[in-house]
């Protein structure tokens, strides 16, 4: 089996692997098309100490199940695979199972390869009509819809997101959908002009009022980001962190507690609800997708992706 392989912080293609044998009720899934994400590039720049294969946006075609469901049909899959037995899981919060794995990222081989195997609960079938260009953008999408599962979101509500690459682009899209007053600051032409496509107010950074918004949503990853949130959302205000920090940040912790400042962390989210907007083209992620390359170019891909301002890159065994 070809992969992409990370160790040491560097990138190689092998062609030397197996077939992974599906564990106990796994399924055997064949990649039909993967896509990278910020937290990939992390993980090459050392963000967690990972090696084998990376990768877990991905759709993909069932190969084989244990009891032959969904063999041959197209499906997506959550990426962390729990213990079901603990505390955390009994509470029905699979992702923050402390024994879990996680596809491409913890003690789980991934995507960037001909196969992977995931358990069959983690399994969401794709609908006919969504194409693979689309399907692979689930998991991601479901991560921009968690920050509505989390909070209210309304109409008129002042929003700012601060941020609008790969995952902001998708939150920009969902948001739109509540009617609320949303105002993004972007950095590059190309994320600027998608946001202008959509109609998106947009505001430069020197030009954030200061203790403005009801919810503001933090989307680089950087601590240069994070302040600025924090200045912008207004007293009793949510402020919504949608991004893993590779450094450490400094935090005023007593002006949060002066201004009362809901802080709230935001990850995976809803896939069935994700599928659901794909189907009803109501979140057309298309327009992200910058290049496309074979498994075999997997490292050039990388290249690419990691310039600043380019988007989505997938990858096709």
């Amino acid at each position: 089996m070809q992969a992409l392989w990370l160790e040491d912080r560097r990138l190689s293609i092998r062609n030397d692997l197996s077939i992974p044998v599906p564990p106990a009720g796994e399924a055997l899934v064949r990649v039909r098309l993967a896509g990278i994400c910020g937290t990939d590039l992390e993980l090459v720049r050392g963000y967690y100490p990972y090696a084998g294969i990376p990768g877990h946006e991905f759709v993909g075609e069932v190969a084989d199940s244990p009891d032959g469901t969904l063999i041959g049909c197209r499906i997506v899959g959550e990426i962390h695979v729990s213990c079901g037995e603990c505390e955390i899981c009994r509470r029905n919060l699979p992702t923050h199972c402390a024994r879990r794995t996680v596809l491409g990222i913890r003690d789980r081989r991934g995507a960037f390869a001909e196969y992977l195997t995931l358990p069959l609960r983690n399994l969401h079938r794709v609908p006919d009509t969504v194409p693979d260009e689309a399907a692979v953008f689930a998991e991601p999408l479901a991560a921009a819809l968690q920050i509505q599962r989390q909070i209210s979101i309304n109409a008129g509500d002042r929003i700012l997101l601060i941020g609008a690459g790969r995952l902001g682009q998708l939150i920009v899209q969902t948001l739109t959908l509540t009617g609320c007053d949303l105002c993004v600051s972007a950095r590059h032409p190309r994320q600027k002009a998608l946001l202008l496509s959509r109609g998106i107010r947009l505001i430069a950074e020197d030009e954030i009022p200061a203790r403005h918004y009801d919810i503001v949503i933090e989307a680089t990853g950087s601590p240069a980001g994070f302040d600025l949130a924090r200045r912008a959302v207004r007293p009793r205000g949510t402020l919504v962190l949608k991004s893993t920090y590779r450094d450490s940040v400094n935090v005023n912790l007593s002006s949060l507690v002066v201004d009362e400042i809901s802080l709230l962390g935001s990850r995976c989210g809803p896939f069935d609800s994700a599928l659901r907007l794909l189907e009803q083209k109501a979140v057309d992620p298309s327009p992200l997708i910058d290049a496309e390359y074979s498994l075999a170019r997997a490292v050039e891909a990388f290249e690419l992706a990691k310039r600043p301002g380019v988007l989505k890159v997938l990858i096709r065994p």
